[in-house]
């Protein structure tokens, strides 16, 4: 199959229109077929119509600020939205690094709330209401297969958990310590170095990028451990064609499980999208050069990338790639 890279929004300059991006981050395909997205540059969160190719504000008024709660999400400042993701319930929770907090933008309505945090960073609150709880510096969230929402809690160097149905946050894995994560540790009281990313697979695997780590680890809940899945730990961009366990990351900053039991990385720093067969456990590359850069399209071997952050997999094979500081968002598929 030959693959193709095609920019679908985005003019490789920063910008807040119909055309142009500024700095996306995470997305997804929502309930209703449009891709939702988050931009850090323009402290939004904006939908585009993948049929009729319109962007609408979802919210963010441009101001990087934590307000507005209780009102109407287009009008309210956010303050770094990373990701977002969809709940059971069919609102959209996002997740502000530097607001400390996740929100949850109800579609109804329109009107947006804090469902975790208190705006201020720490370490605080487990066992009791997430609202009234404190986390540090969030990047990622993700809906476990319990409908509960999981948070990369980077800056404390854990996973939180969120129980959507009484508002109450624990801690789901890692203790605060940067110690390295040993391949089949138990998955209470094991260490995770930098947890930036998550998503869940299929059968209810969590998948997990360690930033600082500079690997990708697989967490079992049924079986309450943690296996070593990509990258040695080093930072470096080697490995293609070979065991991903043995491979070399630089930054992941995103993931995506996609059709057919593929993982794809976001390898940020390497400006370098990757893809484990998860039935080989080979590594390779799919988009980028490893060198940072803007295309050129449509041979995504030759397409360099500027640090990207978001993935999204739909079920036709599709990836949805945030080309963060490239200011587009591109798509690969195979024909």
């Amino acid at each position: 199959m030959t693959a193709t890279i095609k920019t679908i929004v985005g003019t490789g300059e920063p910008g807040r229109s119909d055309s142009q991006v500024n700095n996306p981050y995470g997305l997804a395909i929502g309930p209703d077929g449009a891709l939702y997205f988050c931009e850090v540059g323009n402290q939004a969160i904006r939908r585009l119509d993948l049929q009729a190719g319109g962007i609408s504000d979802v919210s963010g008024n441009g101001e990087k600020e934590y307000k507005g709660d209780g009102g109407p999400a287009t009008v309210a400042s956010m303050n770094m939205p990373h990701e977002l993701a969809f709940g059971p319930d069919g609102n959209i929770y996002v997740v502000e690094r530097d607001s400390h907090a996740v929100r949850k933008i109800d579609r109804a309505s329109g009107t947006i709330s804090t469902v975790a945090g208190t705006g201020e960073p720490g370490f605080s609150g487990d066992g009791g209401l997430a609202t009234e709880a404190q986390l540090k510096i969030p990047h990622s969230i993700a809906f476990d297969k319990n409908g509960d929402l999981l948070i990369c809690d980077i800056g404390n160097h854990r996973i939180r958990r969120l129980e959507l149905a009484t508002g109450k946050i624990d801690t789901y894995a890692g203790t605060g310590a940067t110690d390295p994560t040993p391949d089949g540790a138990p998955l209470s009281g094991t260490p995770l170095f930098g947890p930036r990313t998550i998503v869940v697979g299929p059968d209810g695997s969590l998948y997990l990028a360690l930033r600082e780590g500079n690997a990708i680890y697989r967490l079992d809940p049924a079986a309450g451990r943690i296996e070593h899945l990509a990258g040695n730990g080093e930072k470096g961009f080697t490995g293609d064609g070979g065991p991903s366990q043995q491979s070399t990351l630089a930054g992941p900053k995103g993931l995506a499980y996609g059709p057919g039991g593929t993982l794809y990385i976001a390898d940020t720093e390497n400006h370098a999208i990757r893809a484990i067969d998860l039935s080989s456990g080979l590594i390779s590359t799919v988009l980028g050069t490893g060198e940072r850069g803007d295309g050129p399209e449509p041979d995504p071997l030759a397409c360099k990338t500027a640090r990207p952050h978001g993935l999204w997999a739909d079920q036709s094979g599709a990836l949805y790639v945030s080309d963060s500081e490239a200011h587009r968002i591109r798509v690969l598929t195979s024909a």
